[in-house]
């Protein structure tokens, strides 16, 4: 069953047209948490490969969501898969800060622009999403498939009615009040807090159908199935 957002870090601040091939890359495995992972267990240098030849390990999935080179995230002042893990002023790779993140019980959340998940439809980009512990993606708009795959996966997919990310910068602590009964596109408000100043907008809960409804509510697609067959 699905917990109940509690107050959220940003993980990545990301602008329009982000590809699944941003989220989910299928390049040659080159530096980084899966690539260590890979070495780790054994596996020459030689024989690495890529994230499309391994989409079947899921430990290297997850520590290549937002791995690709070209990925801009705002946070930080340089393009690549690395993230600011905001409380302690560290950059380091995405993997790395949503474990931390983790390890500290803080939930998490990505802010982006318009068109966010365009591309191919690429199943662990919302797999990998949901793996590193985002509860929510906060954007203009979605790709249609992604966003399906986001609610599948138990990833609430949010979007601004309005302008109000300008002047967001994602170091922000960010708390969301849900309406005591979830609808099919209804509304949310959104408390952002940095310092003494806080703002609240309202976003639309992009939950299209009374089925996505209850895939979210459940935790996902498999949750649903399994609480159904038991």
């Amino acid at each position: 069953m699905q917990t109940p957002l509690g107050e959220a870090r940003c993980l990545l601040v990301l602008g329009d047209s982000v590809t699944t091939d941003h989220i989910s890359p299928v390049s040659s495995i080159r530096s980084g948490p899966a690539f260590d992972h890979l070495i780790s267990q054994g596996v020459s240098k030689r024989e690495v490969a890529s994230f499309g030849a391994r989409r079947g390990n899921a430990d290297v999935m997850v520590r290549g969501t937002f791995a690709n080179p070209r990925l801009d995230n705002k946070l930080i002042d340089e393009v690549g898969p690395q993230t600011l893990h905001i409380p302690s002023g560290e950059v380091m790779h995405i993997f790395d800060a949503a474990e931390r993140y983790g390890t500290e019980g803080q939930e998490l959340i990505v802010l982006a622009g318009s068109e966010y998940g365009t591309g191919s439809s690429r199943d662990w980009a919302a797999k990998g999403t949901a793996l590193l512990g985002i509860r929510a993606v906060l954007a203009k708009s979605f790709e249609r498939i992604h966003r399906s795959n986001l609610v599948g996966m138990g990833v609430l997919p949010l979007v601004f009615k309005g302008t109000e990310e300008e002047g967001l910068t994602g170091h922000e602590v960010f708390s969301f009040q849900m309406p005591e009964q979830v609808t099919p596109g209804c509304a949310l408000e959104v408390t952002a807090s940095l310092g003494d100043v806080v703002r609240r907008f309202p976003a639309t809960i992009r939950l299209d159908t009374e089925m996505e409804v209850t895939y979210w509510k459940k935790g996902g697609i498999l949750p649903y199935v399994l609480d159904t067959l038991a």
